[in-house]
């Protein structure tokens, strides 16, 4: 591990980084156990990422915690889960005061039961003063969802007079998006072997460097990030650019 960490570029570090934590039920299963089993350990594997990316300086982690189609899996485990994560936060909060790390959260959070929204506001405000690394958890998100609401956001102000439709830009809607706050991720893992964005930031995510690794979430370690980065680093990023031009600093043709 300490190999991995020595060969990265600490002045080349994505500066934001997005994770699908793939793989926990079937990493259950695969075990003789069932589904919540590993949802339980993938919580282990949330803190030592964490933990990884502010030893590394990483200005910010969104982590794919929970959707909006998850709701429709099975209630036993929508219900294991809302108590796994009111559980994870409370243990949490004060491990992330102490290591400056400020909470943020994007999605639906009406759909959240109030038993767990009410303990992530109060997480959220225990940690609004930390000035380290921002950690946004999606939760009862999608990117469908943000963008239709978005829309209608963006509607609703045309409509007040608040705003002219002819000066929509892109700006524009990144400022109604829930990520609002936030610089668009660099560098997108997945694990557990799939080869989708599943409904995750995908306006976000236009020109973000895509990582796929077979690592089950509940497995997923430091190490396994400092790869990933390493990954990242290798790529030469263009932003629809030509590689030469890329490498001379040509401005983009129009």
């Amino acid at each position: 591990m300490d190999e991995l960490l020595g060969k990265i570029d600490k002045q080349r570090l994505p500066k934001h980084i997005a994770i699908i934590m793939d793989g926990n039920g079937r990493w259950a299963e695969e075990k003789g156990e069932d589904r919540l089993f590993g949802h339980f350990h993938g919580v282990e594997s949330v803190r030592n990422i964490v933990e990884g990316s502010a030893e590394l300086g990483i200005q910010y982690l969104t982590l794919y915690a929970f959707s909006t189609e998850n709701w429709d899996r099975p209630q036993n485990e929508v219900d294991g889960l809302m108590a796994l994560l009111v559980d994870t936060i409370r243990k949490e909060v004060p491990i992330l005061n102490k290591n400056n790390i400020k909470l943020h959260v994007i999605g639906d959070m009406k759909m959240l039961p109030e038993f767990a929204y009410n303990e992530l506001m109060e997480a959220l405000e225990m940690t609004s003063h930390n000035t380290g690394l921002n950690l946004i958890m999606a939760l009862s998100y999608s990117s469908r969802w943000e963008l239709m609401n978005a829309v209608k956001l963006i509607g609703f102000d045309v409509q007040a007079g608040k705003l002219n439709p002819e000066t929509i830009d892109q700006n524009t809607i990144q400022r109604y998006l829930t990520t609002s706050n936030f610089p668009d991720p660099e560098l997108m893992i997945r694990t557990s072997g799939e080869y989708r964005i599943s409904n995750f930031l995908l306006y976000q995510l236009a020109y973000a460097e895509l990582y796929f690794t077979n690592t089950r979430w509940p497995d997923f370690r430091k190490e396994n990030l400092y790869e990933a980065i390493l990954d990242f680093q290798n790529r030469e990023r263009r932003f629809g650019k030509t590689g030469k031009q890329v490498q001379s600093g040509t401005p983009q043709l129009s």
